[in-house]
């Protein structure tokens, strides 16, 4: 079989089907919301947490089965139930309308798949075997967890407010990439991860760039 085509998308926005309203469900309208989704979810039943998203108005709740239609101005779908006739009618729909969609374990009936991630604030890293091994991904994605820990999440923001300051120097391309390349070769998450906010300051300092520690 031919390898995916790695993409992030961007859901901000955009209105995005789940159907089904069980614990899988439940994992994946969690992940659109985190990414800033419109999300709908269409299910007779769902979890006690999927109700209160939609009492607190941040989903859009249908009680009711899936019918055809339900995907229309959707982005995208996702198909979290295990009724076989609902899976191939939801592909069916999704095929026709052209849009994205996965249905959950069944990869002959996805036009994406969701990779194992692992999320320290902006980092994502995602992780697939292309269907091969979602066990082996899984694994992977705890070897990557523990080389990168919480402080990357604190390292990538104070990276993003440096980079916007360096950029807005008045500085040649070479001079811009030598302040960066000093940034990433310094062990900064491992001075975060110790608590030696201190040697993070000197650097910043050193570079004329701001740190509040």
């Amino acid at each position: 079989m031919s390898l995916y085509y790695p993409i992030f998308l961007k859901v901000e926005q955009k209105l995005c089907v789940v159907i089904g309203g069980g614990p899988v469900a439940e994992r994946k309208i969690t992940s659109l919301l985190e990414a800033g989704a419109r999300v709908k979810v269409i299910a007779p039943e769902v979890t006690e947490r999927i109700k209160i998203l939609a009492r607190e108005g941040k989903i859009i709740w249908e009680e009711r089965p899936y019918r055809s239609g339900d995907l229309k101005d959707a982005f995208l779908v996702i198909a979290a139930t295990n009724n076989p006739q609902v899976q191939e009618e939801v592909f069916a729909e999704a095929e026709e309308r052209k849009i994205f969609c996965n249905v959950v374990d069944k990869p002959a009936l996805c036009s994406f798949i969701v990779p194992s991630v692992v999320k320290r604030g902006r980092l994502q890293i995602a992780i697939s075997t292309s269907g091969a091994s979602p066990a082996l991904a899984k694994r992977l994605r705890e070897q990557l967890e523990e080389l990168f820990g919480p402080e990357y999440a604190e390292y990538l923001e104070l990276m993003a407010a440096w980079r916007k300051e360096i950029l807005a120097r008045e500085l040649s391309e070479a001079e811009r990439q030598k302040l960066f390349e000093q940034l990433v070769l310094a062990p900064i998450p491992l001075w975060l991860k110790r608590g030696e906010r201190d040697l993070v300051k000197a650097l910043a300092q050193s570079l004329a760039l701001p740190f509040e520690g």
